[in-house]
């Protein structure tokens, strides 16, 4: 069995920084793009940003230069640090992860189960 395991969300003053963390744990094969996903209270699942396992990043427009994706690749984790937090509704930030169990032929997508993230005074 594969799953994620995100930690890191909570409360954050605006202009805060928060630090999310996600670690893949199972019997995997491989993993290749990871990335993080938010969605806010009655609206659809956006992206915020991805990386490859070679280091390549892309960000939504919104977060670019205020938001940072990194990964460590011998733990299979990756990692979200979110800087000038700004003051709006609260959002659940999943991880997403693109993997290879062993024995299966193909690999699919994997999601985290949620991390809440609030920004408020």
């Amino acid at each position: 069995q594969v799953q994620l395991v995100e930690s890191g969300g909570g409360l954050v003053q605006p202009g805060g920084s928060l630090r999310l963390s996600c670690v893949a744990s199972g019997i995997i094969f491989s993993l290749s793009d990871m990335g993080w996903y938010r969605q806010a209270p009655g609206k659809q699942r956006e992206l915020v940003a991805t990386i490859t396992r070679g280091g390549s990043t892309n960000y939504a427009d919104s977060v670019k230069g205020w938001y940072t994706i990194s990964r460590d690749n011998d733990k299979n984790t990756e990692y979200l640090q979110m800087n000038s937090l700004k003051h709006e509704e609260p959002a659940v930030y999943y991880c997403n992860a693109e993997m290879k169990i062993m024995g299966s032929v193909r690999g699919r997508s994997y999601w985290g189960k949620g991390n809440k993230v609030t920004v408020s005074s």
